[in-house]
């Protein structure tokens, strides 16, 4: 989608399950809406995924081992041989997947300064993805600037 009205998509191929740092992409896309719309670059960053088998959180990027525990964790929360699972329809892991996506976010919104999205020195932002065999992702990126 060209940047239109301060939007804009970045689609992300995932190939399996598992937490994908996507903080530099959407720095890189938050830039070319900025830049093309030419606009300030302080204000506010909506970023929403239109899936329900994946979803967006903030966590720590700096230690990788972190990541793993997370992702271990959310398997430990929502594993595939719970009993009462019926909604397989596209796999072993359709429910599971989903169980999980509404334990996080769909949507975030964050501060940005100076052209780039503020976090804290060990922050990351993620796409989580909960399918085996991942997909194509579409995430939508609405900035609104600050009126200067």
């Amino acid at each position: 989608m060209k940047n239109k009205n301060n939007l804009a998509t970045l689609s992300i191929k995932t190939k399996c399950d598992g937490f994908i740092n996507i903080t530099n992409l959407l720095d890189e896309k938050l830039s070319s809406i900025i830049s093309e719309e030419r606009i300030n670059g302080e204000g506010v960053l909506h970023i929403f995924i239109m899936h329900t088998s994946c979803a967006l959180t903030i966590s720590e990027a700096y230690d990788p081992t972190a990541k793993n525990d997370l992702e271990n964790f959310f398997d430990h929360l929502a594993p595939r041989n719970l009993k009462f699972i019926t909604h397989t329809l596209e796999g072993s892991d359709d429910s599971p997947s989903h169980m999980k996506s509404a334990l996080l976010h769909q949507s975030l919104t964050t501060i940005v300064s100076e052209g780039k999205i503020l976090l804290g020195r060990w922050q990351g932002i993620y796409l989580c993805e909960f399918r085996d065999n991942g997909s194509l992702r579409e995430i939508v990126l609405k900035y609104i600037p600050d009126n200067r």
